[in-house]
């Protein structure tokens, strides 16, 4: 998923030209109704679609906000593109592993839900969009150990101890934080603004997951 510089820059200053790559790229009218999720593949292409979309809302919104209309001549540089594409793909495997968590806790909510197929099941899905993504060219060497751990985060997960609040969202918060290609010292400024604009795009997600999510059908599927 690469940009050219001059979309680039329409986007971070144009809200509208955000929202109509968004669409572009994640289909977003497609899944705006909510649909009962009741398979793996369903579940998979929820969790996937959901990690792409905070992800790319938080970094490009973040980055127009800093940006402005001051420095379009940032986005000719291919290092700064460079280091944009790093950054969508760590903060779209954060937004992933946190999506992830959440969702099997609330799995783990139901009456008939153990720990060892909550953990099969989150594991399976994870696995297979990590697989099916593969290495992307422009992701940067730090993609695959990353990936790497999340696959060790959910192993360690205590799925019981999954609250249905906040909590479960740690990582993609602050990979924000860290890879938006924004000067260290603005970062340092921003973060607690930057770290609770993430955690409010997480409200409507949970929300759409929490009703959408058919616990039984899902639990049901032989690991």
């Amino acid at each position: 998923m690469k940009y050219e510089p001059r979309r680039l820059i329409d986007v971070l200053i144009n809200p509208s030209a955000l929202l109509d790559v968004l669409r572009e790229y994640f289909n977003m009218d497609r899944w705006r109704r909510s649909h009962p999720i009741s398979t793996q593949s369903a579940l998979q292409e929820f969790l996937n679609t959901r990690a792409s979309y905070v992800a790319q809302v938080s970094l490009y919104g973040y980055l127009r906000t800093r940006a402005g209309m001051r420095y379009p001549e940032l986005f000719d540089d291919d290092a700064f593109v460079h280091s944009i594409n790093i950054a969508k793909w760590q903060i779209w495997l954060a937004c992933l592993s946190d999506l992830a968590i959440y969702t099997g806790g609330l799995l783990m909510r139901h009456p008939q839900a153990d720990s060892k197929t909550v953990a099969v099941i989150v594991h399976d899905t994870v696995d297979a969009i990590l697989n099916e993504t593969g290495l992307p060219a422009d992701a940067g060497s730090e993609f695959k150990p990353y990936a790497q751990q999340i696959r060790q985060r959910l192993m360690n997960c205590n799925w019981a101890e999954v609250t249905d609040d906040e909590a479960p969202f740690s990582e993609s918060p602050r990979a924000l934080v860290r890879w938006a290609p924004i000067v260290e010292d603005l970062k340092q400024l921003d973060e607690e603004i930057v770290r609770n604009s993430v955690r409010f795009r997480w409200q409507k997600v949970r929300r759409e997951l929490r009703n959408s999510l058919n616990t039984g059908d899902i639990l049901s599927i032989q690991p």
